[in-house]
């Protein structure tokens, strides 16, 4: 289970950089300012989903290589990895679910932070949830231990 867990969260690596290396900055070079801007939320919205399933897929399988870890004497049950999955979570909810409404009241004059400011705490969260997934898929893809 640990290589299909190191294997999802490769392939989840890849789509966030794909996200943030091609698709968003493509919409931004070849379509006016306000629609790529829909284009990029929508990619977003489509982002924020996938993430939000695997990284509760990714919390479930840690938890039990960390159960079973622990039971058979080889680490706790609260491990990196289990960590490292929670944290993904954490960054795609605050980063997206969370600050992607007061963007919308931001971007219609409403709330006390500007549309640039809250861009800017979402695009941290996603360089966090990055940054996570790496380490988790690093991780997972290492040999299994032996006793």
């Amino acid at each position: 289970m640990s290589r299909l867990a190191g294997l999802l969260a490769a392939l989840w690596a890849g789509v966030l950089a794909c996200v943030a290396g091609i698709a968003t900055p493509s919409a931004f070079a070849l379509l006016p300012r306000a629609e790529a801007g829909r284009v990029a939320g929508r990619i977003l919205a489509i982002e924020a989903h996938l993430s939000l399933a695997l990284g509760l897929l990714l919390l479930m399988m840690s938890w039990r290589l960390a159960r079973d870890a622990a039971e058979a004497g080889r680490g706790s049950r609260m491990s990196a990895e289990l960590l490292l999955a929670a944290g993904t979570l954490f960054c795609t909810v605050a980063g997206y679910f969370a600050v992607q409404p007061m963007m919308e009241a931001a971007r219609a004059g409403q709330g006390p932070w500007s549309f640039g400011a809250l861009h800017a705490v979402s695009s941290i969260f996603f360089a966090l949830k990055g940054l996570l997934v790496l380490a988790l898929a690093w991780r997972l893809s290492r040999p299994a231990q032996t006793s």
